[in-house]
């Protein structure tokens, strides 16, 4: 089981599945919402994410996606697409135990920014993952 929540602590969630999936995104949107130069995210079953304590707020940032954060410090926390109903996109970096859910490659790596040199050995693809 993976826990995590906010910076302030007043948003808690639990996953109970483990991970479909994990990436370190460098698209422009995803560095908008985090402010961020990129962002890990692991990937699971809708079904096994749950809200533990507070609430998230959400902002639609693009057409069929919904953004999650903390109301209170603005934490990011989730990212879900239309396309993939099924299943729910968690901050990497909201975990509390990062570690235990290390990124399998890069996406979006056509919009990365110049300065950001990739020397960690995972594949990087120029948008989203192939279709299998």
């Amino acid at each position: 089981m993976l826990t995590g929540g906010c910076l302030c602590g007043k948003v808690r969630y639990r996953i109970s599945a483990a991970p479909i999936g994990s990436t370190v995104c460098h698209c422009v949107d995803c560095r908008r919402a985090s402010g961020a130069p990129f962002v890990g995210w692991i990937s699971v079953p809708w079904h096994a994410f749950q809200i533990v304590a507070g609430a998230t707020k959400t902002h639609a940032s693009s057409p069929g996606v919904e953004r999650a954060f903390c109301p209170a410090c603005g934490t990011p926390l989730t990212y879900r697409h239309a396309a993939f109903a099924g299943e729910v996109d968690v901050a990497t970096g909201t975990l509390d135990r990062p570690d235990d859910a290390p990124p399998e490659h890069h996406t979006w790596t056509s919009q990365k920014l110049a300065w950001v040199q990739l020397a960690d050995g995972l594949p990087h693809y120029p948008r989203a993952l192939p279709e299998p």
